[in-house]
């Protein structure tokens, strides 16, 4: 598998809160570019099932790696396409959040010849992640949830 794209954004929450809203799947269309819905199959673990609704298309991603409170790892498949994300969170010395996403994508088959423009259409949907999910945090409306969360 090749990097699609890499972004790391530090949000003004603690880690707890930003562990909660990333693994706040209800609340994924408010930061996962064209996702309509999310739910899981049970709490994180590794072979969860995520189910969601993307474009008017059902989907799935599935929990591959996990170390409670600090990463996660999504793969989707579609085709002869593999897509792992991987989240990492990471307490600031200033009582924030560093957040980073590596998004790798493996192809197979006659999608190996689409790799570079499949990545790259990847990187430009889904690079917005962190900066959305940042504004979805530190959003006024959802300080007081994430102060005690």
């Amino acid at each position: 598998m090749r990097t699609a794209f890499t972004d790391e954004q530090t949000i003004a929450a603690p880690p707890e809160a930003v562990w909660a809203r990333l693994t706040d799947w209800k609340g994924a269309p408010s930061w996962m570019p064209g996702v309509e819905s999310m739910r899981a199959d049970g709490p994180p673990s590794v072979g969860s099932v995520l189910r969601f609704t993307a474009r008017g298309k059902p989907r799935t991603s599935t929990v591959t790696a996990l170390t409670p409170g600090r990463s996660l790892t999504l793969r989707s498949q579609v085709g002869g396409v593999t897509a792992d994300y991987i989240y990492t969170v990471q307490p600031t010395d200033a009582s924030g959040t560093t957040v980073r996403l590596e998004a790798l994508v493996g192809t197979r088959g006659i999608m190996t010849l689409l790799a570079p423009v499949i990545r790259g259409a990847i990187a430009k949907e889904d690079g917005v992640q962190l900066t959305r999910l940042k504004a979805w945090i530190e959003a006024p409306d959802n300080r007081s949830a994430t102060s005690r969360a």
